[in-house]
């Protein structure tokens, strides 16, 4: 983001700063403040596509969230969306597809600070060692994550999700037997050769037209914790904590920081409840019904 936009942006932020924070405030002694997960892709400083961000940029972005927020896990964030609440914002860092120069900064950062990470995996890439099909069209051959870079991973603390098999757009997936393949049974293989329990499922692309009631209902009842997408949003108390929101992440702070103190014009964002809308876990089957 540069020129004119960029300055936009500030005087915004900088208009509205004081109102967030008044809201912000108010919202914490109700015990809900926002419980917010950010997504990233590839830290690497090639600059070479708009999903790699610069590792300059990614520690300014840590720096600046560990001032404000509390870094906590995608299972305390469910916690405290069923119930408890917060009185404090809080940020969970998620990785999706799986790189392995993210191996060379990003997460050994993570693990010496103990930042909770989720590190959201495309499995047909890590198991058979060949890049990403998206990577190819635009001639790029970043290698994948190795298997025993994962193993090492979920062994210092961080959190192994999945990612489907192939990288599709779920939204277009009508296909049974190719859901299943996508989000169950390449889940089951990549556990497997890790030989820890994967919790967590991440939708492709994550916006809402790449997302699907039947992939949602076949997560279910396969037995994920939750899936995430990536169209923004925020989670709050009273929230469906199986479906959590998350923001992605570029080169700007700036644009980060109006994310992350609750931009009034993001806090329209349409939550999608593909289980049926009910918050409530109790009635998370009636939903699906």
């Amino acid at each position: 983001m540069f020129g004119w936009k960029h300055s936009l942006l500030q005087v915004y932020y900088q208009a509205t700063l004081p109102y967030r924070r008044r809201r912000n405030r108010q919202e914490a002694s109700l015990g809900r403040a926002p419980q917010m997960i950010v997504l990233y892709h590839r830290i690497a400083d090639d600059r070479a596509n708009l999903w790699t961000t610069t590792t300059s940029a990614f520690l300014r972005q840590i720096e600046w969230m560990r001032s404000e927020f509390e870094f906590v896990t995608l299972a305390e964030i469910q916690r405290r969306l069923r119930g408890r609440g917060s009185e404090r914002p809080a940020v969970h860092i998620t990785f999706d597809d799986g790189y392995a120069v993210n191996c060379e900064q990003a997460l050994p950062l993570l693990v010496r600070e103990q930042i909770p990470c989720t590190y959201f995996v495309t499995a047909e890439p890590v198991l058979k060692g060949v890049p990403f099909t998206h990577d190819l069209v635009m001639g790029h051959r970043f290698a994948p994550n190795t298997m025993e870079q994962l193993q090492a991973m979920a062994a210092a603390g961080i959190e192994i999700g999945h990612h489907t098999r192939s990288h599709p757009d779920m939204g277009r997936v009508s296909d049974a037997a190719q859901l299943f393949d996508e989000i169950v049974a390449s889940r089951d293989e990549l556990q497997q050769a890790l030989g820890y329990p994967i919790r967590y499922f991440a939708f492709p692309f994550g916006q809402h037209h790449r997302l699907s009631p039947a992939a949602f209902r076949l997560a279910y009842e396969a037995g994920y914790e939750a899936v995430v997408s990536a169209y923004g949003g925020y989670n709050v108390l009273g929230d469906d904590a199986f479906h959590l929101q998350r923001i992605p992440v570029d080169d700007s702070l700036l644009r980060l920081k109006n994310w992350l103190t609750v931009d009034p014009r993001k806090q329209r964002t349409t939550r999608r409840f593909y289980y049926g809308g009910v918050q409530r876990p109790g009635h998370v089957e009636a939903a699906l019904s």
